[in-house]
């Protein structure tokens, strides 16, 4: 089990990183301390499947690559997650209208 933990926690380590997040920024942002979200990234303890849940939706990763290191069939580019993390909630549908037209207009 130690080893789940250990290899969950550098998947976090890694997809936090590469948000440019630091680990008080993730903590707060999951509601919890900065010790505990700490223990999680060095294997120590786990997160309760209400905050893996909630990180999963924050880093914009599967909760199957966050627990079991599986990465999707299609992954999504970094950059496309970030810019659509970083628009404001009442945006993201333009968004994603706008990406679909591009999509339509490259497939045609």
């Amino acid at each position: 089990m130690d080893d789940y933990k250990k290899a969950m926690g550098q998947r976090l380590k890694l997809q936090r990183k590469l948000r440019h997040l630091t680990q008080e920024q993730l903590a707060e942002k999951i509601d919890i301390s900065i010790k505990h979200y700490s223990e999680a990234e060095r294997g120590i303890t786990g997160l309760s499947v209400e905050n893996l849940i909630k990180v999963s939706e924050i880093l914009g990763i599967s909760l199957d690559y966050l627990l079991k290191g599986i990465s999707p069939e299609y992954p999504v580019p970094l950059k496309m997650m970030e810019i659509y993390h970083d628009c404001p909630d009442s945006k993201k549908e333009i968004l994603l209208d706008i990406l679909e037209l591009e999509a339509k207009l490259y497939l045609t």
